[in-house]
């Protein structure tokens, strides 16, 4: 039982590739920590995420629909979950590492606004003279400053793989580093699917949301040569579907195709690539995981169709706006009267001043908390 990190450390070596990232050549924490003895260090890390604050209120914060609009609709929390099962899946084919994987699929979001992108447009103008806002970059402040539970250091003191693995817009940034070590010009594997789940998943659940709230109709559906696929896939496997079933199989199946295709096209590139170690993944010629160009050509169409018939219909967006102009009240509340924040954020002002405190305490909020905020002081006759 005590060597049970070295045990499965040997597994890693055992069974991982070549390429993958392994938890015993970690480029280790921030600051130093004893290894632990039962678990290794991304094992840890994924732990620590599952514990934090920031990662149980992704549950009241908005994938499409404000949170609390309905039961069923997705949350923050329910994309994190469904893209890190697809993540697993993906890095368990590709003999990359599971955990490290998982840690950074859980992490993505933590930063993450109220009320969507919607949001987060909101905080980057109200920023734009303070540094400006990006929910990735803003993942990476949480883990390593807003969240500190531990007393011997600030934030989760995450690895340098899951940290770097949240960065994956400054990757590609010539001469990025973190902490002296080049993030890119490509990511570790685990990084890039991570990157790619986030896609899969949304172009398959957030149908199925339009299509429970009624806003996406199977006709508008079948323009597109996604949607299309999908359905003949069904259609072939299943001959006596009611009309509900046949949706639900057909979202299912596009999640499938999705997964089929990077696992092919992953695949191949490895083979040809033939990397031997994580810096020939992040130096690679180019990406190796990604969509065919048949499929992307596909996710592309799909994806201005989502744009246009859901994330832009009114009955989504009205909502949203309505929710993001609270928001703005709400941070300029904030800065007009920083001591009503709570205690934590009142203590970074010196350290982190006043612009980006107030942007790290709202971005931080639930959409919950935020109309609750909003409508404790009074804002609405501002």
């Amino acid at each position: 039982m005590n060597d049970a990190r070295k045990d499965w450390e040997g597994t890693e070596d055992a069974h991982l590739a070549p390429y993958a990232s392994k938890s015993a050549k970690s480029l280790g924490r921030r600051y130093d920590e004893p290894p632990h003895p039962l678990r290794t260090c991304f094992a840890r890390d994924r732990d620590r995420i599952f514990h934090s604050r920031c990662f149980r209120r992704l549950e009241y914060k908005t994938q499409v629909f404000v949170n609390g609009t309905a039961d069923h609709y997705r949350t923050r929390l329910t994309h994190t979950m469904e893209m890190s099962a697809v993540g697993r899946t993906l890095a368990r084919i590709l003999s990359a590492n599971e955990d490290l994987t998982e840690c950074i699929c859980l992490a993505h979001d933590l930063g993450h606004s109220p009320f969507g992108h919607e949001g987060e447009k909101v905080l980057n103008e109200l920023m734009k003279e303070h540094g400006g806002f990006d929910h990735n970059l803003q993942s990476l402040r949480n883990v390593e400053i807003v969240e500190s539970p531990y007393p011997d250091f600030p934030g989760l003191n995450l690895t340098w793989e899951v940290r770097a693995g949240l960065l994956k817009h400054e990757a590609q940034v010539e001469g990025r580093t973190l902490e002296g070590h080049p993030i890119g010009p490509f990511q570790s594997l685990e990084a890039q699917i991570a990157d790619i789940a986030d896609d899969m998943t949304y172009h398959a659940h957030d149908v199925d949301d339009g299509l429970e709230a009624g806003i996406v109709t199977p006709g508008q559906l079948e323009t597109t040569a996604f949607w299309r696929q999908a359905a003949r896939v069904t259609k072939e496997r299943y001959a006596n579907l009611s009309e509900f079933q046949f949706f639900r199989a057909t979202i299912r199946t596009m999640l499938e195709l999705q997964v089929i295709d990077v696992t092919r096209e992953a695949q191949r590139m490895l083979n040809d690539l033939n990397p031997a170690s994580v810096r020939d993944v992040m130096t690679a010629p180019q990406r190796i995981v990604s969509f065919s160009p048949e499929m992307q050509e596909m996710l592309n169409e799909f994806s201005a169709f989502m744009f246009q018939n859901l994330y832009f219909h009114h009955g989504v967006a009205n909502a949203t706006q309505e929710s993001v102009s609270m928001m703005r009240k709400l941070f300029l509340h904030y800065i007009r009267h920083p001591e009503t924040m709570g205690r934590k954020a009142r203590e970074r002002l010196q350290t982190e001043g006043l612009w980006r405190t107030v942007c790290d305490y709202v971005a931080g909020c639930t959409d919950r908390y935020a109309i609750e905020e909003y409508l404790n002081y009074g804002l609405a006759d501002d």
